[in-house]
C-alpha cells in the first residue's frame, strides 16, 4: 500500500476515534436472510429451528477497511407462541472492534388472515411479535496502535464492556411485514470505561410481497430499512429482491450513503441457503467495495414445503 493510502488511513482512523460520541453501529446488509440479528421478535417466527452465519468485508484489501462478522439461532416452544434465540457479532473497522453477545426471548399474539399467498410460504402469516434481548458488548480502541505521541487523546487504549437490553416488536402479515427495535435502550449507562460514550441505534423497516396466483412459483420482496442514531445522518436501505420458490433469489438495492447492492442466492439440499451480498460504493468511499456471504440452516423441513 503506497504512502498515500496509508495516510488516508490514519486519517479516516483519527477522524473515528475522535467521533466516539458519534460512533455508528454497523447496518446489517442481511437482515432481509436474517431479521433475527437486529430485532429479536423475529425468534421463532419460522417454524423450525435456524442457524445463520455471515460475514462482510473480509475479503477487502484496504488497510482498516471494515469487517464484520454474526453466528445466530433462534427457534420457537409452546405451539410456536415463544421464541428463544442467541447470536453474537464483531465489527471492526481500524483500530475498533466491537464484539456482542446477546440472548433473546419473545412472545407472539396470532391472528387468521385469510390472505393470499404462496403455498411455499413457511412462516406464520398474522403475528404480532413482542421481543427483549440482554447481553455484553465489549468495545476495544486500540489508540497506541496509531502511534500519536504528541497527543493525549491517543496515549491509552479503551477497553470498556457494557451490559446491553433490546426491545422489539414485530408485526408479520402474508403480504407485508413492519418492525421496531433497539438493541441497547442503555446506552453507555453502564459501561466500565467512562471515556467511552455510546449511543443506540434504532431501527425501524417495513416490506411487502407482491404474489399472484398467475405467477404462483415467484414472490417480489421490495422493502427498506431505516436507522437512527443520535449524531448521525438517517440511514435508508432500499431493496427489492425476486425469489422462485424459496430455491433461488436475485436482489439489489440502495444505500443512502451512496452506494448500490446486489444479492444472488440458492436454496441448496432443502436445509440449507447461500446468499452472496456486493456492495458497490461510489468512488468517492475510502474503503471501495465489499463482498459478503450469508449462510443459514434450517431444520426440520427445511426451506421447501415441496
Amino acid at each position: 500500500m503506497n504512502i498515500t493510502k496509508k495516510t488516508i488511513t490514519l486519517v479516516i482512523i483519527i477522524g473515528f476515534t475522535y467521533c466516539l460520541k458519534a460512533q455508528q453501529t454497523p447496518t446489517f446488509s442481511e437482515y432481509n436472510y436474517n431479521p433475527f440479528i437486529i430485532n429479536p421478535a423475529y425468534a421463532g417466527l419460522t417454524e423450525n429451528t435456524e442457524f445463520t452465519l455471515s460475514n462482510t468485508g473480509f475479503f477487502n484489501q484496504f488497510d482498516g477497511s471494515p469487517k464484520s462478522f454474526s453466528f445466530s439461532g433462534h427457534g420457537s416452544l409452546n405451539r410456536n407462541k415463544i421464541g428463544i434465540g442467541a447470536g453474537i457479532t464483531r465489527d471492526k473497522i481500524g483500530v475498533t472492534t466491537s464484539t456482542a453477545f446477546f440472548a433473546a426471548y419473545s412472545y407472539k399474539i396470532f391472528f387468521d388472515f385469510k390472505s393470499n399467498r404462496p403455498y411455499w410460504q413457511l412462516y406464520d402469516a398474522g403475528v404480532l411479535s413482542f421481543g427483549i434481548t440482554a447481553g455484553l458488548q465489549q468495545y476495544q480502541n486500540n489508540l497506541t496502535e496509531l502511534g500519536i505521541l504528541d497527543d493525549p487523546k491517543f496515549s491509552q487504549d479503551i477497553n470498556a464492556t457494557i451490559p446491553t437490553i433490546g426491545f422489539s416488536v414485530l408485526f408479520n402479515h402474508a403480504s407485508f411485514y413492519v418492525g421496531l427495535s433497539t438493541p441497547n435502550v442503555m446506552g453507555d449507562r453502564l459501561a466500565s470505561d467512562s471515556d467511552l460514550v455510546l449511543n443506540s441505534p434504532y431501527y425501524g423497516y417495513i416490506g411487502y410481497r407482491f404474489y399472484n396466483n398467475r405467477f404462483k412459483d415467484f414472490m417480489i420482496k421490495p422493502n427498506i430499512l431505516l436507522k437512527h442514531e443520535e449524531g448521525a445522518p438517517l440511514q435508508a436501505d432500499f431493496n427489492v429482491s425476486l425469489s422462485y420458490k424459496n430455491k433461488l433469489e436475485i436482489g439489489t438495492g440502495y444505500r443512502t450513503s451512496n452506494a448500490i447492492n446486489f444479492l444472488a442466492g440458492v436454496y441448496l439440499y432443502k436445509h440449507l441457503r447461500a446468499i452472496y451480498t456486493y456492495n458497490l460504493a461510489n468512488k468517492n468511499t475510502t474503503f471501495g467495495s465489499t463482498h459478503g456471504i450469508i449462510l443459514s440452516l434450517q431444520l426440520g423441513d427445511g426451506y421447501s414445503n415441496d
